[in-house]
């Protein structure tokens, strides 16, 4: 079955950088976009980047920038190194499969989620 766990998440303070990565299996991972949501507390979880499968991609403009969404085919594993990190960016990381049509932006439109990972940013 399909599964996606992330990692990398942690305590940084102001300035600082995080790796997350996020490993899929049980599909083609290739063809498949992956995107990055967050959840801050008492927000709506939020488009952070995607990044097709053919190498196009998005951010959000809050993280433009800053963040960088990468994969790697060979290890079914997609990357989101997050850079100049601010308080605001305090949040749980999610990675998603993005689904087979519609906007990136709509979260209802990823079929498949990670337990998400906590990233607090210290001021």
């Amino acid at each position: 079955q399909v599964q996606l766990v992330e990692s990398g998440g942690g305590l940084v303070q102001a300035g600082g950088s995080l790796r997350l990565s996020c490993a899929a299996s049980g599909y083609t991972f290739s063809v498949y976009a992956m995107g990055w949501f967050r959840q801050a507390p008492g927000k709506e979880r939020e488009f952070v980047a995607i990044r097709w499968s053919g190498g196009n991609t998005y951010y959000a403009d809050s993280v433009k920038g800053r963040f960088t969404i990468s994969r790697d085919n060979a290890k079914n594993t997609v990357y989101l190194q997050m850079n100049s990190l601010k308080a605001e960016d305090t949040a749980v990381y999610y990675c998603a499969r993005k689904g087979n049509s519609g906007t990136y932006l709509d979260q209802y439109l990823y079929d498949y989620w990670g337990q998400g990972t906590q990233v607090t940013v210290s001021s």
